[in-house]
């Protein structure tokens, strides 16, 4: 259960961890229903056989299907504003991705709470840096700035 903290609390927490994920499998079948639903049936991601001969030796998945795990994997993040009414994703600021995720393959978040910014009408602006990462590999699979508006 993530501990609600102040403006104040919060502010403090900059620079620090916030947040470990658990590991979340991407394996072939939601690479093939990402592919579905963006259009995007690259072989890299989608044929098996012929990307057993390509430059990974199997399938990855889609740098933006990895991207699309932050909400999954913030949910355990240790600290929230106190007092949260809504949360909307208010965007990215720099996206990396530095390592294809296999098919199959684990990732997990370790969240790095890198500003916090009061705005007008109660509300907080967070950015929490994401370092994706793969089980068993030690480069990340990205790194993303990601941006949180929460309404108090």
């Amino acid at each position: 259960m993530a501990e609600l903290l102040s403006i104040e609390e919060l502010k403090k927490k900059v620079g620090e961890e916030i947040g470990l994920s658990d590991w979340v499998q991407v394996d072939q079948e939601k690479i093939n229903q990402f592919a579905d639903c963006t259009g995007d049936h690259q072989w890299i991601h989608v044929d098996i056989e012929k990307a057993k001969a390509g430059p990974f030796g199997g399938p990855i998945a889609h740098g933006f299907l990895t991207l699309s795990h932050i909400p999954v994997l913030s949910a355990s993040r240790k600290y929230f504003p106190d007092g949260i009414k809504m949360a909307v994703n208010y965007g990215l600021n720099k996206v990396r991705f530095l390592n294809p995720v296999p098919s199959g393959a684990k990732i997990r978040s370790r969240m790095i709470l890198s500003s916090v910014e009061e705005k007008s009408g109660n509300r907080i602006l967070e950015t929490v840096t994401h370092n994706i990462e793969i089980e068993g590999q030690d480069k990340p699979a990205c790194i993303a700035e990601s941006l949180s508006l929460f309404y108090v």
